[in-house]
């Protein structure tokens, strides 16, 4: 299962990732893809309520970037999060309770889709307020300082959320006071039905930290490796004690908005055209082969492995309980 973990051991010399990351890319970005899924097909059954978005196509961001972590980082997303949760290491049949409102998922089936969180793995949600994650991470990020822990928090929205006051607003303090924050959009083409070229004067997100002196990078977000690298580069910078940094990866969404978005806004050429000329997953695969480190068969095996585990993940959440009424009472600020 993708969990957060230190780079140490997993490099070459060149600092290269090594064989055995390189497979742990493929299957995690598996992982996440087989999930959402399986996710999307439940709500069409009507066992997942309320709002579901998902994150096929966007695998390669958050698989690359969670690597590049070290134990005791944090991570705080936006509402397209279930993908953000399984690479932080959160058990998939927690998630899909959580996703069913069963008692056993991680907000005890009262959060859903979008408001999860494990202390535990210091995944801090999930947040359906667009542009919310900005502010609260950047106040984990103050803590971090303030405490002097030596960590960093990666802070996701999108290229939507990129235009929100608060956003700008987190910047200049992030700035202003050198905190360890990273701030990550993941910019995939559309803020819900607009594209960015139609919502953004200037396209080119990763600049918009320069007037606060924050530096900014664009990679391509359907190249786990690219990711990767530049999250390394992104969380020395920010570790080093230098400041935020800002990182705008290029990625994708195949699936509506949400599971309620018909995407007409776009054609289906133009989905298809990106699924066979940079599919994150597929194109790896391929690559993965192409270096003599996996072969076509070692592929299906691992495919068939973790439709086993989202198979298992489906089963323990439709047979979890639903929270019981009393549950309406706990976890609340009186």
């Amino acid at each position: 299962m993708a969990q957060a973990t230190a780079t140490a051991g997993i490099q070459d010399a060149g600092g290269n990732p090594s064989p055995e990351l390189l497979k742990k890319f493929y299957h995690d970005m598996l992982l996440i893809r087989r999930f959402e899924e399986k996710a999307g097909q439940l709500y069409g059954m009507g066992l997942i309520g309320g709002f579901c978005h998902l994150y096929i196509g966007q695998e390669a961001v958050v698989v690359g970037l969670q690597a590049a972590l070290i134990e005791g980082d944090q991570v705080v997303t936006a509402y397209r999060d279930h993908g953000h949760m399984l690479a932080a290491g959160m058990d998939p049949k927690g998630v899909m309770a959580e996703l069913t409102g069963r008692a056993s998922g991680y907000s005890k089936g009262k959060g859903g889709s979008m408001h999860m969180f494990s202390r535990e793995k210091n995944f801090f949600g999930g947040h359906g307020i667009v542009g919310a994650p900005a502010p609260i991470g950047t106040g984990l990020a103050f803590s971090d300082k303030y405490k002097n822990n030596g960590r960093v928090c990666l802070t996701s929205f999108g290229d939507g959320a990129a235009n929100q006051g608060q956003v700008a607003e987190s910047f200049n303090m992030a700035a202003l006071w050198k905190l360890p924050v990273v701030y990550i959009i993941e910019n995939n083409q559309y803020a819900m039905g607009t594209s960015v070229e139609r919502s953004t004067a200037d396209v080119l997100l990763y600049k918009r930290g320069a007037a606060y002196d924050i530096p900014g990078e664009q990679v391509d977000g359907m190249d786990v490796v690219a990711v990767y690298n530049a999250g390394r580069r992104a969380v020395a910078h920010v570790r080093g004690g230098n400041g935020p940094f800002l990182l705008e990866a290029k990625t994708y969404r195949y699936r509506g908005h949400s599971m309620s978005d018909p995407a007409k806004y776009r054609t289906r050429e133009e989905v298809q055209e990106v699924r066979e000329k940079r599919d994150p997953i597929d194109h790896f695969g391929a690559r993965l082969t192409q270096m003599g480190l996996l072969k076509d068969e070692d592929l299906k095996a691992m495919d068939k492995d973790v439709r086993a585990v989202i198979q298992h993940a489906q089963e323990f959440a439709t047979e979890s309980p639903e929270p019981a009424p009393d549950e309406l009472y706990t976890d609340i600020l009186h």
